[in-house]
């Protein structure tokens, strides 16, 4: 029987959240415990990279925390973000997200409708004069600087904030009947904090092809993926998987 699940996100602010639904539904308890957090470099580790944020007319924005840490290291670099600086955001939610540190209309902001960097590049390209900055993790791959280079656009990417692990209490008992995962550094810092981990009945369950891949590359056993075409979203896939587990087991 599945009872009592850990997702490794942050527990949803809205009640009308699908969890809960399904919590009440299915009689089943959602723990939620994110197994990594996202820390900025300090100043001093930004310098190393000889980044001068002043050489930049434009900022490519692809998640809300590439804004926090780009305004925060600004700030600690006492570099005042011009008025004139051009935002380029993956969506209009990143885009909105702005206004916590700058007059949204006072500013030039450009944003895609798919969530795909590609959908940017028409507006850089009428921009092609500016030169772009591209907060990252580090973590990350080289879409960007791809699809960046291969219109001649001026770009320079550079780490800003970093991903780490989010230790678990030594005395927490890791007795979950099911766990979800959305970031292959997710899959990795359950084996930092559990360095003998036996899955075991315990079912796990991923978000996106690459989480998927790091459960596998692991040796543990991956018994739920999502997305698919049936289950689009991670809930809808948790739903019908745990109803037809407990249904076996009755």
């Amino acid at each position: 029987m599945i009872k009592k699940i850990l997702v490794s996100q942050p527990k949803p602010s809205s009640e009308k959240s699908p969890y809960f639904d399904i919590a009440e539904r299915l009689g089943v308890d959602f723990i939620f415990h994110p197994f990594i957090k996202v820390e900025g470099l300090t100043s001093r580790e930004f310098r190393e990279q000889k980044i001068s944020l002043s050489d930049y007319t434009a900022v490519i924005f692809t998640s809300r925390h590439a804004i926090d840490h780009f305004f925060h290291l600004a700030k600690e670099l006492r570099f005042n973000v011009p008025d004139t600086m051009k935002y380029f955001c993956i969506t209009e939610q990143v885009a909105l997200y702005i206004q916590k540190y700058v007059q949204y209309r006072k500013r030039k902001v450009f944003f895609g409708a798919t969530g795909k960097v590609a959908d940017l590049l028409p507006a850089m390209i009428k921009h092609k004069n500016e030169r772009y900055f591209v907060p990252q993790s580090d973590v990350h791959n080289e879409e960007i600087k791809t699809l960046l280079d291969s219109k001649k656009l001026q770009h320079t990417e550079g780490v800003m904030y970093r991903t780490v692990a989010n230790d678990f209490s030594n005395d927490e008992p890791f007795d979950y009947d099911m766990v979800v995962f959305f970031s292959p550094s997710g899959v990795q810092s359950l084996l930092k904090n559990y360095p003998n981990f036996d899955q075991g009945k315990m079912a796990i369950a991923t978000f996106g092809p690459t989480t998927a891949q790091a459960v596998k590359d692991a040796g543990l056993r991956l018994d739920l993926e999502a997305p698919t075409p049936r289950y689009p979203s991670i809930t809808a896939a948790l739903a019908a998987y745990i109803e037809e587990q407990n249904k076996k087991k009755r």
